[in-house]
Protein backbone atom coordinates (compact mmCIF):
# COMPACT_ATOMS: atom_id res chain seq x y z
CA UNK A 1 0.00 0.00 0.00
CA UNK A 2 1.49 3.31 -1.10
CA UNK A 3 1.07 6.49 0.91
CA UNK A 4 -0.06 9.75 -0.68
CA UNK A 5 -0.13 13.24 0.79
CA UNK A 6 -2.99 15.39 -0.47
CA UNK A 7 -3.06 18.98 0.71
CA UNK A 8 -6.42 20.73 0.66
CA UNK A 9 -8.49 17.63 1.49
CA UNK A 10 -11.26 19.75 3.00
CA UNK A 11 -11.43 21.58 -0.32
CA UNK A 12 -13.46 20.70 -3.38
CA UNK A 13 -10.90 18.93 -5.58
CA UNK A 14 -8.80 17.59 -2.72
CA UNK A 15 -11.82 15.91 -1.15
CA UNK A 16 -12.81 14.16 -4.37
CA UNK A 17 -9.24 13.03 -5.11
CA UNK A 18 -8.78 11.70 -1.59
CA UNK A 19 -12.02 9.70 -1.81
CA UNK A 20 -11.00 8.21 -5.16
CA UNK A 21 -7.61 7.10 -3.83
CA UNK A 22 -9.07 5.76 -0.59
CA UNK A 23 -11.54 3.67 -2.58
CA UNK A 24 -8.55 2.22 -4.44
CA UNK A 25 -7.03 1.13 -1.12
CA UNK A 26 -4.28 3.77 -1.16
CA UNK A 27 -3.22 5.21 2.18
CA UNK A 28 -3.94 8.95 2.21
CA UNK A 29 -2.73 11.63 4.59
CA UNK A 30 -4.97 14.67 4.21
CA UNK A 31 -3.61 18.09 5.15
CA UNK A 32 -5.80 21.19 5.46
CA UNK A 33 -6.09 24.27 7.67
CA UNK A 34 -9.90 24.36 7.24
CA UNK A 35 -9.94 28.15 6.96
CA UNK A 36 -13.06 30.29 6.75
CA UNK A 37 -12.67 31.61 3.18
CA UNK A 38 -16.03 29.91 2.66
CA UNK A 39 -18.36 27.69 4.71
CA UNK A 40 -16.37 25.77 7.32
CA UNK A 41 -19.36 23.46 7.83
CA UNK A 42 -19.21 22.41 4.16
CA UNK A 43 -15.50 21.65 4.56
CA UNK A 44 -16.18 19.66 7.74
CA UNK A 45 -18.92 17.71 5.98
CA UNK A 46 -16.50 16.82 3.18
CA UNK A 47 -13.96 15.60 5.72
CA UNK A 48 -16.66 13.58 7.48
CA UNK A 49 -16.96 11.52 4.29
CA UNK A 50 -13.28 10.57 4.58
CA UNK A 51 -12.57 9.98 8.26
CA UNK A 52 -14.36 6.62 8.38
CA UNK A 53 -11.77 5.12 6.03
CA UNK A 54 -9.15 3.10 7.90
CA UNK A 55 -6.54 4.22 5.36
CA UNK A 56 -7.14 7.96 5.92
CA UNK A 57 -5.21 10.21 8.31
CA UNK A 58 -6.40 13.79 8.80
CA UNK A 59 -3.89 16.50 9.70
CA UNK A 60 -5.33 19.92 10.44
CA UNK A 61 -2.47 22.38 9.93
CA UNK A 62 -1.27 25.21 7.70
CA UNK A 63 1.18 24.86 4.81
CA UNK A 64 2.47 28.35 5.60
CA UNK A 65 3.74 26.99 8.94
CA UNK A 66 7.14 25.53 8.09
CA UNK A 67 7.48 23.64 11.36
CA UNK A 68 4.16 21.84 10.86
CA UNK A 69 5.11 20.85 7.31
CA UNK A 70 8.54 19.62 8.38
CA UNK A 71 7.04 17.54 11.19
CA UNK A 72 4.60 15.98 8.74
CA UNK A 73 7.41 14.79 6.47
CA UNK A 74 9.43 13.50 9.41
CA UNK A 75 6.48 11.36 10.50
CA UNK A 76 5.47 10.03 7.07
CA UNK A 77 7.22 8.86 3.92
CA UNK A 78 5.17 9.70 0.83
CA UNK A 79 5.26 7.97 -2.55
CA UNK A 80 3.26 10.84 -4.05
CA UNK A 81 2.44 14.41 -3.00
CA UNK A 82 -0.47 16.28 -4.59
CA UNK A 83 -0.73 19.94 -3.62
CA UNK A 84 -4.31 21.20 -3.96
CA UNK A 85 -4.21 23.59 -1.00
CA UNK A 86 -4.35 27.21 -2.09
CA UNK A 87 -6.11 30.48 -1.55
CA UNK A 88 -8.51 30.39 -4.49
CA UNK A 89 -10.66 32.99 -6.21
CA UNK A 90 -9.87 35.85 -8.56
CA UNK A 91 -12.14 38.52 -7.08
CA UNK A 92 -11.14 37.81 -3.47
CA UNK A 93 -7.51 38.52 -4.42
CA UNK A 94 -8.47 42.14 -5.11
CA UNK A 95 -9.50 42.55 -1.47
CA UNK A 96 -7.10 40.27 0.40
CA UNK A 97 -3.85 40.00 -1.57
CA UNK A 98 -1.70 38.87 1.35
CA UNK A 99 -3.84 35.76 1.83
CA UNK A 100 -2.54 34.64 -1.58
CA UNK A 101 1.15 35.22 -0.94
CA UNK A 102 0.93 33.45 2.43
CA UNK A 103 -0.92 30.38 1.17
CA UNK A 104 0.17 30.10 -2.46
CA UNK A 105 3.78 31.29 -2.18
CA UNK A 106 4.96 30.68 1.39
CA UNK A 107 2.96 27.47 1.67
CA UNK A 108 4.29 26.19 -1.64
CA UNK A 109 7.94 26.89 -0.84
CA UNK A 110 7.53 25.02 2.46
CA UNK A 111 6.16 22.04 0.55
CA UNK A 112 8.90 22.17 -2.10
CA UNK A 113 11.58 22.23 0.59
CA UNK A 114 9.99 19.31 2.41
CA UNK A 115 9.71 17.27 -0.81
CA UNK A 116 13.30 18.11 -1.69
CA UNK A 117 14.75 16.91 1.60
CA UNK A 118 12.50 13.84 1.72
CA UNK A 119 13.43 12.95 -1.88
CA UNK A 120 9.73 12.65 -2.73
CA UNK A 121 9.34 10.65 -5.97
CA UNK A 122 6.81 13.05 -7.53
CA UNK A 123 5.07 16.33 -6.64
CA UNK A 124 1.91 17.18 -8.58
CA UNK A 125 0.39 20.59 -7.93
CA UNK A 126 -2.56 22.73 -8.94
CA UNK A 127 -1.95 25.60 -11.30
CA UNK A 128 -4.78 27.44 -13.05
CA UNK A 129 -6.12 28.54 -16.43
CA UNK A 130 -5.91 32.04 -14.94
CA UNK A 131 -2.20 32.10 -15.82
CA UNK A 132 -3.15 32.74 -19.46
CA UNK A 133 -4.31 36.19 -18.33
CA UNK A 134 -4.65 38.64 -21.18
CA UNK A 135 -4.00 36.07 -23.88
CA UNK A 136 -6.68 35.69 -26.57
CA UNK A 137 -5.15 33.04 -28.86
CA UNK A 138 -7.35 30.02 -28.15
CA UNK A 139 -7.45 27.20 -27.41
CA UNK A 140 -4.88 28.02 -24.75
CA UNK A 141 -1.81 25.83 -25.18
CA UNK A 142 1.00 25.19 -22.72
CA UNK A 143 3.38 26.22 -25.51
CA UNK A 144 2.12 29.82 -25.18
CA UNK A 145 3.61 32.58 -23.07
CA UNK A 146 1.84 33.25 -19.77
CA UNK A 147 3.57 36.46 -18.77
CA UNK A 148 0.54 38.76 -18.51
CA UNK A 149 -1.59 37.72 -15.50
CA UNK A 150 -4.68 39.81 -14.76
CA UNK A 151 -4.99 39.02 -11.05
CA UNK A 152 -2.70 38.33 -8.11
CA UNK A 153 -4.23 34.86 -7.89
CA UNK A 154 -3.01 34.16 -11.44
CA UNK A 155 0.39 35.62 -10.63
CA UNK A 156 0.82 33.29 -7.64
CA UNK A 157 -0.09 30.28 -9.77
CA UNK A 158 2.44 31.28 -12.41
CA UNK A 159 4.94 31.72 -9.59
CA UNK A 160 4.26 28.16 -8.44
CA UNK A 161 5.22 26.87 -11.89
CA UNK A 162 8.45 28.85 -11.83
CA UNK A 163 9.29 27.73 -8.30
CA UNK A 164 8.62 24.10 -9.20
CA UNK A 165 10.90 24.31 -12.22
CA UNK A 166 13.70 25.72 -10.06
CA UNK A 167 13.47 22.74 -7.70
CA UNK A 168 13.26 20.29 -10.59
CA UNK A 169 16.39 21.86 -12.08
CA UNK A 170 18.45 22.33 -8.94
CA UNK A 171 17.51 19.22 -6.99
CA UNK A 172 16.04 16.80 -9.54
CA UNK A 173 12.63 16.90 -7.84
CA UNK A 174 10.07 15.63 -10.38
CA UNK A 175 7.17 18.11 -10.55
CA UNK A 176 4.02 18.31 -12.66
CA UNK A 177 1.72 21.34 -12.72
CA UNK A 178 -1.91 21.08 -13.83
CA UNK A 179 -3.72 24.15 -15.13
CA UNK A 180 -7.33 23.57 -14.10
CA UNK A 181 -10.12 25.07 -16.19
CA UNK A 182 -13.27 26.05 -14.20
CA UNK A 183 -13.94 22.93 -12.16
CA UNK A 184 -17.54 22.22 -11.09
CA UNK A 185 -19.64 19.43 -9.62
CA UNK A 186 -21.10 18.04 -6.35
CA UNK A 187 -19.51 19.37 -3.15
CA UNK A 188 -18.29 22.39 -5.14
CA UNK A 189 -17.20 25.76 -3.80
CA UNK A 190 -19.95 28.20 -2.75
CA UNK A 191 -18.13 31.12 -4.41
CA UNK A 192 -18.29 29.52 -7.88
CA UNK A 193 -20.91 30.46 -10.47
CA UNK A 194 -22.79 27.14 -10.51
CA UNK A 195 -23.24 27.16 -6.73
CA UNK A 196 -24.22 30.84 -6.60
CA UNK A 197 -26.66 30.55 -9.49
CA UNK A 198 -28.32 27.39 -8.20
CA UNK A 199 -28.79 28.85 -4.74
CA UNK A 200 -30.22 32.14 -6.03
CA UNK A 201 -32.59 30.55 -8.54
CA UNK A 202 -34.01 28.15 -5.96
CA UNK A 203 -34.52 31.06 -3.55
CA UNK A 204 -36.14 33.22 -6.21
CA UNK A 205 -33.32 35.76 -6.04
CA UNK A 206 -31.68 37.47 -9.05
CA UNK A 207 -28.29 36.27 -10.26
CA UNK A 208 -25.38 38.56 -11.18
CA UNK A 209 -24.35 37.83 -14.76
CA UNK A 210 -21.03 39.47 -15.58
CA UNK A 211 -20.13 40.62 -19.08
CA UNK A 212 -23.87 40.26 -19.77
CA UNK A 213 -23.47 36.49 -20.07
CA UNK A 214 -21.06 36.69 -23.02
CA UNK A 215 -18.11 35.17 -21.18
CA UNK A 216 -17.02 31.67 -22.14
CA UNK A 217 -15.61 29.07 -19.78
CA UNK A 218 -14.18 25.61 -20.31
CA UNK A 219 -16.30 24.07 -17.54
CA UNK A 220 -14.69 20.80 -16.41
CA UNK A 221 -16.56 18.22 -14.33
CA UNK A 222 -14.94 17.14 -11.07
CA UNK A 223 -14.76 13.42 -11.92
CA UNK A 224 -12.82 14.24 -15.08
CA UNK A 225 -10.45 16.48 -13.14
CA UNK A 226 -9.79 13.82 -10.51
CA UNK A 227 -9.18 11.16 -13.14
CA UNK A 228 -6.64 13.42 -14.81
CA UNK A 229 -4.91 14.32 -11.55
CA UNK A 230 -4.66 10.69 -10.48
CA UNK A 231 -3.22 9.54 -13.79
CA UNK A 232 -0.75 12.41 -13.92
CA UNK A 233 0.41 11.84 -10.36
CA UNK A 234 1.18 8.20 -11.12
CA UNK A 235 3.31 9.14 -14.13
CA UNK A 236 6.48 10.67 -12.71
CA UNK A 237 7.72 13.72 -14.61
CA UNK A 238 10.93 13.17 -16.56
CA UNK A 239 13.31 15.35 -18.52
CA UNK A 240 12.25 16.12 -22.07
CA UNK A 241 14.95 14.69 -24.39
CA UNK A 242 13.85 17.08 -27.16
CA UNK A 243 14.02 20.22 -25.05
CA UNK A 244 16.40 22.81 -26.48
CA UNK A 245 17.86 25.83 -24.73
CA UNK A 246 18.04 27.56 -28.12
CA UNK A 247 14.26 27.43 -28.48
CA UNK A 248 12.92 26.52 -25.03
CA UNK A 249 9.34 25.27 -24.72
CA UNK A 250 7.53 26.47 -21.56
CA UNK A 251 5.79 23.22 -20.56
CA UNK A 252 8.81 20.92 -20.33
CA UNK A 253 12.51 21.11 -19.58
CA UNK A 254 15.80 19.27 -19.45
CA UNK A 255 14.82 18.93 -15.78
CA UNK A 256 12.06 16.49 -14.64
CA UNK A 257 9.33 19.10 -15.06
CA UNK A 258 5.97 19.15 -16.83
CA UNK A 259 2.94 21.44 -17.09
CA UNK A 260 -0.40 20.35 -18.58
CA UNK A 261 -3.79 21.88 -19.23
CA UNK A 262 -6.75 19.93 -17.88
CA UNK A 263 -10.05 21.19 -19.23
CA UNK A 264 -13.14 19.98 -21.02
CA UNK A 265 -11.93 21.30 -24.42
CA UNK A 266 -15.48 22.56 -25.06
CA UNK A 267 -16.00 26.21 -24.02
CA UNK A 268 -19.54 27.14 -23.03
CA UNK A 269 -21.02 30.63 -23.07
CA UNK A 270 -22.21 31.75 -19.65
CA UNK A 271 -25.69 32.48 -21.00
CA UNK A 272 -26.12 28.87 -22.15
CA UNK A 273 -24.64 27.60 -18.88
CA UNK A 274 -27.43 29.44 -17.06
CA UNK A 275 -30.03 27.90 -19.37
CA UNK A 276 -28.73 24.44 -18.50
CA UNK A 277 -29.02 25.24 -14.78
CA UNK A 278 -32.56 26.54 -15.28
CA UNK A 279 -33.56 23.31 -17.04
CA UNK A 280 -32.00 21.14 -14.34
CA UNK A 281 -33.79 23.08 -11.60
CA UNK A 282 -37.06 23.61 -13.45
CA UNK A 283 -37.12 27.35 -12.75
CA UNK A 284 -36.21 30.52 -14.66
CA UNK A 285 -33.48 32.82 -13.39
CA UNK A 286 -33.88 36.54 -12.86
CA UNK A 287 -30.75 37.92 -14.53
CA UNK A 288 -28.94 41.03 -13.33
CA UNK A 289 -26.68 41.86 -16.30
CA UNK A 290 -23.40 43.48 -15.29
CA UNK A 291 -20.13 44.51 -16.98
CA UNK A 292 -16.90 42.52 -16.77
CA UNK A 293 -15.26 42.50 -13.37
CA UNK A 294 -11.61 43.49 -12.78
CA UNK A 295 -9.31 40.47 -12.98
CA UNK A 296 -11.75 38.37 -15.02
CA UNK A 297 -10.97 37.10 -18.51
CA UNK A 298 -13.55 36.97 -21.33
CA UNK A 299 -12.94 33.35 -22.31
CA UNK A 300 -11.03 30.17 -21.47
CA UNK A 301 -10.56 27.19 -23.78
CA UNK A 302 -8.03 24.42 -23.13
CA UNK A 303 -5.84 22.60 -25.61
CA UNK A 304 -5.50 19.21 -23.88
CA UNK A 305 -3.68 17.23 -26.57
CA UNK A 306 -0.50 17.09 -24.48
CA UNK A 307 -2.35 15.64 -21.47
CA UNK A 308 -4.08 13.04 -23.63
CA UNK A 309 -0.78 12.05 -25.22
CA UNK A 310 0.99 11.80 -21.86
CA UNK A 311 -1.57 9.92 -19.75
CA UNK A 312 -4.18 8.68 -22.24
CA UNK A 313 -7.08 10.65 -20.81
CA UNK A 314 -9.47 13.24 -22.18
CA UNK A 315 -12.37 14.74 -20.16
CA UNK A 316 -15.75 13.70 -21.54
CA UNK A 317 -18.57 14.72 -19.17
CA UNK A 318 -21.08 17.01 -20.90
CA UNK A 319 -22.17 20.25 -19.24
CA UNK A 320 -25.78 19.02 -19.20
CA UNK A 321 -24.85 15.84 -17.32
CA UNK A 322 -22.50 17.57 -14.92
CA UNK A 323 -24.91 20.36 -13.99
CA UNK A 324 -27.70 17.85 -13.37
CA UNK A 325 -25.45 15.92 -10.98
CA UNK A 326 -24.61 19.13 -9.11
CA UNK A 327 -28.24 20.28 -8.82
CA UNK A 328 -29.27 16.84 -7.53
CA UNK A 329 -26.48 16.98 -4.92
CA UNK A 330 -27.40 20.55 -3.92
CA UNK A 331 -31.08 19.68 -3.40
CA UNK A 332 -30.14 16.67 -1.31
CA UNK A 333 -27.43 18.39 0.76
CA UNK A 334 -29.51 21.48 1.55
CA UNK A 335 -32.81 19.59 1.66
CA UNK A 336 -34.36 21.85 -1.00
Amino acid sequence: MTKHLITGTAGFIGFHLAKRLLDQGIEVVGFDNVNNYYSVSLKRDRLSQLIDYDNFTCVEADLADQEQVDQLFKKHEFERVVNLAAQAGVRYSLKNPRAYTESNITGFINLLEACRHAKTPHLTYASSSSVYGGGTNMPFSTSQSVDHPLSLYAATKKSNELMAHTYSHLYGLPTTGLRFFTVYGPWGRPDMALFLFTKAILEGQPIDVFNEGKMQRDFTYIDDIVEGVDRTSQQIATADPNWSSDSPTPASSKAPYRVFNIGNNQPVQLGYFIEVIEKAIGMTAKRNLLPMQPGDVPATFADIDALESAVGFRPSTSIETGVQHFVSWYRDYYNV
